[in-house]
């Protein structure tokens, strides 16, 4: 361990209690000493994502929460909504940390040669814990951030870049040519816009505002539609026909999105079909739900034929699934494009107490299109 790290740092905790209660504070925990093949990172800034705020405010009902404490360790408490303690039973009146990934500064290292290597290095790191000063994490797990590259630069390294290029790579593992995608003009959407024009993969992209139209525009998107327009089934229809794709990632969830892609997807095969067929055309068409912005039942109107799916698709499952190459691929690109294909934009940045204020996740809990907050744990 270095001689002037501290002995304890703070970490945020959520906790839902038995009696129905949701509590965020901040923790004071010891610095860990890494092991042999681990490293310690002095985190100095993790984003927060979509993902992170099941774990956060699992059920909440978020306005009617209140703060206590002081300025500088605040605590907030909120009613869980009813129904919801069954699905948390397996986390119930523990303490939890939060933050999927983050980048900081490797400060100390275990003896192993490839921990001792990192010492000094900027790196991106994901795992778990990242609301917290100090992480410890196995040396395997990091990703160097190229010269020049800042941990603001690699906060979001993981989640978004990988959900894209796990995108991409799920279309040509499932024969797709083309993706269409929904809530486009979020971060991860931005990216994919770009990662799509680099690699020459047509892509259809829904939003729900002309100001979001304009901005994917400005990143070179050809096709962008939105759905709020009474002319988006026609516009669907015709960008799937100019664009052939037939792999939807629906970020909405519910609602009747996903059925319009599915029929949108139907329409532009039918239309250069040979001959009438009463089951449809032969063209698989499927659509993964990977997000839950709109909580109500997805509706499904069934006129898009036999050839078709719908299943949910998350990151985690791809990773487990893609092997060590297919990662190891993925994550060196990530690095090489980080601050182009794969750069983030903030819109705030808070501190970990911060985080705690109603200002504040008032806002991010918001999950709106276009507005990520970056968290920087050694601010004040």
């Amino acid at each position: 361990m270095t001689a002037d790290l501290p002995a304890a740092a703070l970490e945020l905790r959520s906790l839902a209690t038995s009696d129905g209660t949701l509590e965020l504070s901040l923790q004071e925990v010891p610095v860990p000493t890494p092991g042999p093949g681990e490293v310690l990172v002095r985190v100095e800034a993790s984003p927060i994502n979509p993902s992170d705020l099941g774990l956060l405010v699992p059920g909440a009902d978020m306005t009617k929460a209140t703060v206590a404490g002081t300025a500088e360790r605040p605590v907030v408490t909120a009613p869980l909504g009813e129904g919801t303690l069954a699905a948390l039973s397996a986390r119930l009146d523990k303490s939890l940390p939060v933050g999927n990934e983050g980048a900081g500064i490797v400060v100390a290292a275990g003896s192993s040669d490839a921990a001792q290597a990192l010492v000094g290095k900027t790196v991106a790191i994901v795992g778990g814990a990242m609301y917290s000063q100090y992480r410890a994490v196995d040396a395997s797990a990091c990703l160097v951030l190229p010269d020049g590259a800042t941990a603001r630069d690699g906060a979001s390294s993981f989640v978004n870049p990988m959900t894209a290029l796990g995108m991409t790579e799920t279309m040509r593992r499932e024969g797709h040519s083309g993706l269409v995608h929904t809530a486009a003009a979020s971060n991860l959407g931005q990216m994919l816009v770009k990662l799509c024009r680099k690699d020459g993969i047509p892509l259809v992209n829904i939003v729900r505002k002309p100001e979001q139209e304009e901005l994917l525009r400005s990143l070179g998107a050809t096709h962008v539609l939105n759905s709020t327009s009474p002319s988006f089934p026609a516009d669907l229809v015709e960008a799937l026909k100019q664009t052939s794709a037939t792999l939807a990632f629906d970020a909405t969830g519910g609602g009747t999105l996903a059925s319009q892609i599915l029929n949108g997807m139907e329409k532009a095969a039918s239309a250069t079909a040979a001959e009438y067929s009463r089951y449809g055309s032969t063209t698989h068409k499927q659509v993964y739900l990977y997000g839950g912005l709109d909580t109500s039942p997805t509706v499904l109107t069934r006129n898009f034929g036999m050839a078709w799916g719908i299943g949910g698709w998350l990151l985690t499952y791809f990773i487990q699934n893609a092997g060590a190459e297919t990662l190891a691929r993925l994550r060196a690109r990530v690095a090489a494009e980080l601050t182009t294909t794969f750069a983030s934009n903030y819109t705030r940045e808070v501190s970990l107490a911060g985080m705690l204020q109603p200002d504040a996740f008032n806002e991010y809990l918001k999950r709106a299109t276009g507005e990520k907050f970056l968290v920087t744990p050694h601010a004040t």
